[in-house]
């Protein structure tokens, strides 16, 4: 039973401390409605996810007046496209963004492929069409896995990805290279993340399920604030106890999600999201624990501990926690990293180095124009040995800034915020990308 001391905190975190349930998540299993006709795929897409998800969003409105609790976002997740793909994919996104504005939800993601080890023919349909798809959708996410710690990393998957990014970008140039907002490229990817753009529904998960991203940035600064100079056992000790109150009411809203819509419960993902609001930002944490700037030596350290933290305060909170589950550090999307970032406080090295350590990777950067597609596929495949030596989770979503430079501003607008273009090294790597193949997967995979 939640007493009423929790329910006056959770109050007290929404009303001035920007907590909110980031999103209830959909997640659909589309196999039965693969077709040879694309056409004939299409329409059973549009028509099982517009019986499925009619009453999602009407739910998630109706719990958030009840509750009082903010639902910022009602999404849906698919079954990867190029598994049910036997044609032109092409069709099926149109169907795919059609439903999610029938639905009213803001994204839907799954127009992705799983490329790990090797890639299908509808697979390699399916990333010729990502640049044209992206261009012409405006709700429809991508993502591509291209590496786990059991299959190492697929070279052939990363220098193709390089170049749908570039592609994607020149075709999205008028709107600063949106198309590449919804496109991210995974190593470990998880067959139950709520977050966009990386949600799709795995061939592991049931029929339907909800899965629900909490967050809740602002309500941990706050709770630091109360042990300023303390040594890091209480730092640790205070944001678990936080991480807990937050995960507890992603649970509540996520039970009566599935309760209402008759749709199993999957799994509460605790991340920290932040927004492009002030008091809403995780470099802010870090910086409350006593940094100058998020970027200063010490940045790692204290995101490794926040995130550890986190989840071991939400997993006391929650039966089912799952998806990506710790820190986020997406730069356009936090008004502190977006500052860093502005003054050279914070580089793209200083946040590879911090990408392992926390949920996910590099995140929601602007990058020159005129960066090559060679040097994109370079940064793709160090983050995805990060992912693939450490056996976690990592990811890429960079945005090539057509037309402009280094210093340089995008905007994105909403929850996608604005960010610096950020300088990106120069040094060549063609060489290195040519070569293709497959980087054999670590030797602690081997662990049957």
């Amino acid at each position: 039973m939640i007493e009423t001391g929790e329910i006056l905190q959770t109050l007290r975190m929404i009303q001035e401390e920007h907590f909110d349930v980031r999103t209830i998540t959909l997640g659909i299993n589309l196999l039965d409605c693969s077709d040879r006709d694309a056409e004939a795929c299409a329409g059973r897409v549009y028509e099982k996810i517009c019986r499925t998800a009619k009453d999602l969003v009407s739910t998630g409105e109706a719990i958030e007046r009840e509750f009082g609790i903010p639902i910022v976002n009602k999404r849906i997740s698919v079954t990867p496209v190029s598994l049910i793909c036997q044609g032109d994919p092409r069709p099926i996104a149109i169907a795919l963004d059609r439903a999610a504005k029938e639905m009213g939800v803001n994204f839907l993601g799954g127009y992705s492929a799983l490329m790990h080890k090797g890639a299908t023919a509808a697979d390699e349909r399916l990333l010729a069409s990502i640049p044209e798809v992206l261009s012409e959708t405006e709700r429809l996410c991508s993502s591509v896995n291209v590496a786990s710690t059991r299959a190492g990393i697929n070279m052939n998957a990363v220098r193709e990805m390089g170049q749908v990014i570039r592609k994607t970008a020149e075709l999205t140039a008028d709107t600063d290279g949106l198309g590449c907002a919804k496109l991210v490229v995974f190593a470990n990817a998880v067959e139950d993340n709520p977050f966009m753009a990386g949600a799709f529904c795995g061939v592991g998960e049931p029929e339907s399920a909800i899965n629900v991203g909490v967050s809740g940035p602002g309500v941990v600064k706050k709770a630091l604030e109360e042990v300023r100079g303390a040594p890091f056992d209480i730092v640790a000790e205070t944001i678990k106890r936080t991480a807990f109150k937050i995960t507890r009411v992603g649970q509540l809203v996520a039970r009566e999600a599935s309760t209402r819509l008759n749709i199993p419960f999957g799994i509460v993902d605790l991340s920290l999201a932040p927004t492009p609001a002030r008091g809403d930002s995780v470099a802010h944490i870090l910086e409350e624990m006593g940094l100058e700037s998020t970027g200063a030596p010490g940045t790692t350290a204290a995101l490794a501990l926040l995130n550890d933290a986190v989840k071991k305060g939400g997993v006391m909170a929650s039966n089912h926690v799952g998806g990506l589950s710790g820190a986020f550090i997406p730069v356009s999307e936090d008004i502190g990293m977006i500052e860093a970032a502005g003054a050279g406080h914070l580089t793209l090295e200083k946040l590879e180095a911090m990408t392992c350590v926390c949920s996910v990777g590099l995140d929601m950067i602007a990058i020159p124009g005129d960066t090559s597609a060679e040097t994109i596929s370079g940064i793709i495949a160090d983050e995805a040995a990060i992912g693939m030596v450490n056996n976690k989770t990592t990811a890429v979503r960079v945005i090539p800034a057509v037309g402009k430079k280094a210093g340089d501003r995008v905007e994105f607008g909403g929850l996608l915020g604005y960010a610096p273009v950020m300088p990106v090294n120069r040094c060549k790597n063609d060489d290195f990308i040519a070569r293709g193949g497959r980087i054999p997967a670590p030797l602690h995979s081997l662990r049957n």
